[in-house]
């Protein structure tokens, strides 16, 4: 398998809401970055290993979020590297506000797993969103 039919697969359980499939595609060690500023790593530390990101972010994303959903557009294979344009959409439940923004996620694939995960986004509109700024 491809890396970029990994990204596609993991993009695919996601939607589906296989968060056990979502977390076998990761490394054990796996470093997932979400963008500076976002709301859910203000702190700027990677989430390291699957537990924390499911913990720290996924579990978040399913409770205070109606709708959540992450729509991939275009892959970008670069080897061990894949890039993801697309975009987020959902409604914040604290605040009652949308979102529609534009993301670019970035994956190093090692031995068939993800090993590295960084998000760009607009985090500006996150903010405003969660009410964070």
């Amino acid at each position: 398998m491809g890396n970029v039919q990994v990204v596609r697969d993991l993009y695919d359980a996601f939607g589906r809401g296989d968060v056990p499939a979502v977390l076998g595609a990761m490394d054990a060690d796996i470093r997932w970055s979400e963008a500076e500023g976002n709301p859910y790593q203000m702190s700027g530390e990677a989430f390291v290993g699957p537990d924390a990101i499911l913990q720290g972010l996924f579990m978040k994303l399913g409770t205070e979020w109606d709708g959540f959903t992450v729509h991939p557009k275009d892959f970008y294979d670069a080897g061990d590297t894949i890039i993801v344009e697309g975009r987020y959409t959902g409604t914040y439940k604290a605040t009652g506000k949308a979102a529609d923004a534009q993301y670019c996620h970035m994956f190093t694939i090692k031995d068939a797993k993800l090993h590295v995960f960084q998000q760009f986004v607009d985090t500006a509109q996150m903010q405003d969103v969660m009410g964070a700024r």
